[in-house]
């Protein structure tokens, strides 16, 4: 007999947490190779933990509703024999040690050392305990966690935060240090933490109380991060789409009736950021740290939104398809997410987000970015308005607004200000003479 782990897989690019939200053995089930074994909730995707082996489950190490870094011992099955190759989540596969852990300030001990030692759990942090700690003020040293080896896990910390019971946060004495993927060593300024705001919410006869899901907490954790760590500027151009509205109008009834879906205006707007990217290759980029990484392949992440989440499917090498394949492409994507059966693979490597916020009647908005991208591009409704045209006379144009989002590491305003102006100048030229959608 041998005892085999399971780890919590990585379920999609840039995600380095998961929440158990359900588990669907308990200690003593057999399970076969393949068979789920817990729901896992992240900032992106709701996914079933698959078996990789075959055996009798032995323990479950995580709780319900308890949040653990990629690669964390979620549970162990016994095994017959040796282990057998592990299965390929429908993610990233994870890796087996969690390498990210920060030691507590003023331990006066490298990471490396601290994880050699046994029972020294309690006094390492995940980056997501840290980062939590940090921005509401925790003495990490004053909690009590209740992970294996008491180790503090961010459930404990959310706890405490909805208690407003803070421990006062004492001053790091020395700065954390952070083991890279090449195990060197990198010093790493703690920043100060924040005074923590109390709000006594008073709560009247005829108030709902909405308890935050775990699907909810990891959106706002993911938008947290994005404001905290890239520094945001906006931009907004208005564009004249008079010609794309009446050419896709007069298409869109035989369109429906030859293909089976709708031809809609998102689909246009899609196409052109596309052309646009491969004409401006850094806007295709994300800040990695030390360097800069500008994609070969332009993916569009797309937002759509259910009754409670926000979720980002991709179209993958948009620029290397047509208006119909993109418009298909939204079609089936937006329904796998309202039915639920959204893949995690669906949501990776994504490289530039565009949001049809217009679908709700927005004219302006300024979007938070879909880390690790660089940048996101609201798509306002379209509107009609009075507009001076050349000779000074007014005509009723259809108008759209188009807001920028850019994370000022990667990008500057020159070459957003192209960017959209090649966007604009794009969706201005769309015509029954010029543009195809097949």
């Amino acid at each position: 007999m041998a005892i085999e782990n399971i780890l919590m897989p990585q379920l999609g690019e840039s995600v380095t947490e998961g929440t158990i939200e359900k588990w669907l053995v308990k200690p003593g089930d057999t399970v076969n190779k393949y068979d789920s074994l817990a729901e896992v909730t992240t900032d992106k995707v709701t996914a079933e933990v698959p078996s990789s082996f075959a055996g009798v489950i032995k323990e479950l190490i995580a709780q319900e509703g308890e949040t653990l870094a990629v690669g964390a011992l979620v549970c162990t099955i016994e095994t017959e024999g040796g282990g057998t190759a592990e299965v390929a989540v429908e993610a990233v596969p994870a890796k087996a040690e969690p390498a990210n852990e920060i030691p507590a300030a003023g331990s006066g001990k490298p990471t490396s050392s601290l994880n050699s030692e046994k029972g020294a759990a309690a006094g390492r942090y995940s980056p997501a305990v840290l980062r939590l700690s940090q921005d509401n003020g925790i003495d990490l040293s004053l909690v009590e966690g209740s992970g294996k080896e008491g180790r503090i896990t961010r459930k404990d910390l959310l706890a405490i935060i909805e208690s407003g019971n803070i421990p006062t946060a004492a001053v790091a004495s020395v700065a954390p240090v952070v083991e890279t993927a090449a195990s060197a060593p990198v010093t790493q300024a703690a920043p100060a933490p924040k005074a923590v705001e109390q709000v006594n919410v008073p709560v009247a006869v005829g108030d709902i109380e909405i308890p935050v899901t775990g699907v909810r907490r990891a959106i706002a954790s993911n938008m947290l991060r994005s404001k905290h760590e890239a520094p945001h500027a906006w931009m907004m151009i208005e564009v004249d789409v008079t010609s794309l509205v009446q050419y896709r109008d007069s298409l869109k009834n035989d369109f429906k009736k030859k293909e089976g879906f709708n031809l809609t205006y998102f689909a246009f707007f899609v196409k052109a950021v596309s052309q646009a990217l491969k004409e401006f290759p850094m806007m295709n980029s994300m800040w990695a740290g030390d360097k800069i990484i500008q994609k070969k392949d332009i993916n569009i992440s797309i937002a759509v939104a259910t009754e409670d989440s926000l979720y980002v499917p991709v179209i993958n090498n948009a620029d290397e398809k047509t208006i119909k394949g993109i418009g298909r492409d939204i079609q089936e994507l937006a329904g796998k997410v309202r039915s639920g059966k959204l893949k995690s693979s669906e949501m990776q490597g994504g490289t530039f987000t565009v949001n049809n916020t217009g679908s709700f009647g927005s004219v302006q908005s300024m979007g938070i970015i879909n880390h690790p991208q660089a940048a996101i591009l609201q798509v306002e409704s379209i509107v009609k308005r009075p507009v001076v045209m050349a000779g000074g006379m007014i005509g009723v144009r259809d108008m759209v607004n188009l807001c920028l989002s850019l994370d000022h590491r990667v990008l500057d305003g020159l070459v957003c200000g192209q960017f959209l102006a090649r966007v604009k100048a794009i969706l201005e030229n769309v015509t029954a003479e010029n543009t195809s959608i097949y």
